[in-house]
This record gives C-alpha cells, structure tokens and sequence, in this order.
C-alpha cells in the first residue's frame, strides 16, 4: 500500500501516512474512541481522506482474508 510508509528515519520505523508524521495507529485509535474520521482528519490535515480510507479499505480486506 503505497498510502503508508515506514522510515527508519520517521519516528522510528513507525508506519506513518506517506508524506506526513501521523502514525497510522493514530487514525484507529481515534475511530476505536468513537471519534469519527472527519475529526480525525480535522485534527491531522496532513492526511487526506483518500489516504485514510485507503489505510481503512487495507484493514478491511486483510480481516476478510484472515476469516
């Protein structure tokens, strides 16, 4: 998925949004919260909606694949 990086340099290796410093863990931890994307994206305008549906879609179909 080329919406997610991971740099030795950023944070560590952590995964981040390509061109930002978000973690990706950041956009689940907000949605598990009961926050909704649009504050999530409000709060991070680095991110694109594009790219955190895209990071969502990957989530989605790696859980389809598990089951």
């Amino acid at each position: 998925m080329n919406d997610v990086t991971r740099d030795p340099e950023i944070l560590g290796g952590t995964p981040v949004f390509r061109g930002t410093r978000v973690p990706v863990k950041t956009l689940f931890d907000y949605l598990m919260g009961g926050d909704r994307l649009a504050e999530f994206l409000d709060d991070f305008p680095t991110v694109t909606e594009a790219q955190a549906l895209a990071v969502l879609k990957a989530a989605e179909l790696s859980v389809e694949a598990a089951a």
